[in-house]
């Protein structure tokens, strides 16, 4: 790096090295000296190079960088360095994952590997955010046969090529299918007699949702409920419901049919062989939609960054790390639990961009603004992963809980589906009535004003 950059010097933490010389740089200061040794020589860029570092101690260095006006650049982990030949194409502009200061995950990976090694399993949504880092976390188990099972054929072909160059020797099944369509997916179960169902396929957005509910409620209520069906005609051994925070006193009609689908597999749970789990968790980090990608496509163009709200606030977690706790939650599983992931301490939106924006080398309200634009429908302030009414049971893992069941039976579920069946035979009905029917099935569904105190 020193052909290409004027370097000023190097900082380190242990103040029994400062004055010495690394490769004819010298060492002149700790973490407490960056901001005054950045003003004194006009930084450009800051190079994080502690590679083996807790995230507590990365977090509170990046927050001393962001004070700076420089460009902070951050050096993988010890294993992508060593697979890049140069060090400089190495170094990667800082992550909101950089700033979160999560500790890493611990799993019991010989429990995890016993379930699924050997074994048929199915992932819905294979091609999105979520099912894709399940079929890779799954592929290391060493599965019998894994079906990838999406309706959107660019993306699963992108996984499918993924595994197949990855796992070469492994038995791996695309298949494109809708999940509303039973007919098609009984073909299917009959065919391949999946063991294990990881249900990840859904319309997640919220604004669109709002905006088109029917399409909502055939997918992920009608959805869910064909894979329910068919996993308990088909002798599924384990099913697995991947839910959302939004699902907890929600406020839109994504939420609320997240929270039936909830509720469709405690029911069926009880009168059926096959063992029906949900695992909940909050908003992950780069995934298909999340407000990540999109600050850094705003900040490619300039900016503005855009914030629906000064005071909104959200649970992160990293792609790998939500789909590693879900894995780790199914081996605690017995039928009909809402396993909850610890998402950590609740982020306002608004710090993050600003902290992005900082640690990008700009400098927020002159070279950078941050737009607030308002809520969007069916938007809350605060997202929350319990419900007032539930209790909380841990498990063997610290970051993994388990809610209190709901007392429903089937019937009940039923009686919900056919008020939705009549709306659903109507293209015309309105959302007005939608939402009015949605309060009657799911008790907890409140307007996003009820709640934001607006």
């Amino acid at each position: 790096l020193k052909g290409q950059y004027d370097i000023v010097g190097i900082v380190d933490d242990n103040k029994k090295r400062i004055g010495y010389s690394v490769a004819g740089v010298k060492i002149i200061g700790d973490r407490n000296d960056i901001i005054k040794i950045c003003e004194a020589n006009d930084v450009d860029e800051i190079f994080f190079s502690i590679v083996n570092i807790d995230n507590k101690n990365k977090k509170e260095i990046l927050e001393i960088c962001s004070k700076t006006n420089a460009k902070v650049k951050v050096l993988p982990s010890l294993t992508e360095l060593i697979k890049e030949e140069n060090l400089y194409h190495s170094l990667r502009d800082v992550g909101i994952e950089d700033l979160l200061g999560r500790d890493p995950i611990e799993l019991d990976n010989q429990n995890i590997k016993n379930l699924i090694q050997g074994k048929v399993v199915l992932v819905t949504g294979a091609g999105g955010s979520i099912g894709s880092e399940l079929t890779r976390q799954i592929m290391i188990h060493n599965p019998k046969q894994l079906l990838l099972l999406d309706n959107y054929e660019n993306s699963l072909y992108d996984i499918e090529l993924e595994l197949k160059t990855n796992h070469p020797n492994n038995d791996i099944r695309a298949i494109v299918a809708n999940i509303r369509e039973k007919e098609r997916l009984d073909a299917i179960f009959e065919k391949y007699m999946p063991e294990i169902v990881f249900h990840a396929a859904a319309h997640k957005h919220v604004p669109l949702m709002e905006n088109n509910p029917t399409e909502a409620i055939k997918n992920n209520v009608f959805g869910t409920y064909n894979l329910v069906n068919c996993s308990d005609e088909y002798n599924v051994k384990r099913f697995i419901l991947i839910s959302t925070d939004k699902a907890v006193n929600p406020t839109n009609i994504m939420g609320a049919t997240k929270r039936l689908c909830e509720m469709i597999i405690q029911a069926k749970d009880k009168k059926s062989d096959t063992e029906y789990v949900a695992v909940r968790f909050g908003n992950v980090l780069g995934s298909n939609g999340s407000v990540v990608p999109l600050f850094k496509k705003q900040m490619a163009h300039g900016g503005p960054l855009t914030v629906t709200h000064k005071e909104i606030t959200r649970f992160f977690m990293t792609i790998p790390e939500a789909v590693a706790l879900v894995l780790q939650a199914i081996t605690y599983a017995e039928g009909g639990e809402i396993f909850v992931l610890d998402m950590g301490e609740p982020v306002k939106i608004y710090d993050l961009a600003k902290s992005l924006i900082e640690l990008s080398g700009y400098t927020l309200g002159e070279d950078m603004e941050i737009e607030i634009t308002g809520m969007r429908p069916g938007e809350k302030l605060y997202e929350e992963l319990l419900m007032d009414e539930e209790n909380l049971e841990g498990t063997k893992h610290e970051k993994i809980f388990i809610t209190e069941p709901m007392d429903l039976t089937m019937d009940d579920v039923e009686d919900k589906l056919d008020m939705f069946r009549e709306i659903l035979n109507n293209e015309n009905t309105s959302k007005e009535e939608i939402k009015e029917t949605m309060k009657k099935c799911v008790p907890t569904y409140k307007e996003p004003e009820e709640v934001n105190g607006e």
